[in-house]
């Protein structure tokens, strides 16, 4: 266990409120520095106290103000895209519905090329190339 240090060493001065003496700079009256020019200079805004409650009226009423402008930039944003569920008619939906249904099957592909009369030896087509 450490041993208690003696009052007026100088590890004990460099605590806070630790040592006998003060400073050249800290006279200290009833609790204040004799430096500071006014006491209550903490409770100036209270001078003031219908301005203070204006700014602070003021800062809440632009925080609102800025608060509604941002909801409404969003509701717009919203109208702006398109959500099929919303913005389509009842009947665009049923027809939605029926092309969902839709396959394109492959197994008939023989049948076709068998009927078909286009020419199986012709050149494929290339846009823009002249033959």
């Amino acid at each position: 266990m450490p041993e208690p240090a003696d009052i007026n060493s100088p590890e004990v001065a460099k605590t806070p409120g630790g040592g006998s003496g003060q400073g050249k700079d800290e006279n200290v009256v009833n609790g204040r520095k004799e430096g500071d020019a006014n006491p209550f200079a903490e409770y100036m805004w209270m001078e003031n106290e219908e301005e203070y409650n204006r700014q602070v009226e003021e800062e809440l009423l632009e925080q609102e103000f800025l608060e509604r402008c941002f909801q409404e930039m969003l509701e717009e944003e919203d109208q702006d895209w398109f959500i099929p569920a919303r913005d389509l008619p009842s009947g665009v939906g049923q027809i939605q519905q029926q092309l969902s249904g839709l396959s394109v099957s492959d197994g008939n592909a023989e049948d076709i090329a068998r009927k078909s009369s286009l020419n199986p030896e012709a050149k494929e087509f290339v846009p823009g190339v002249k033959y």
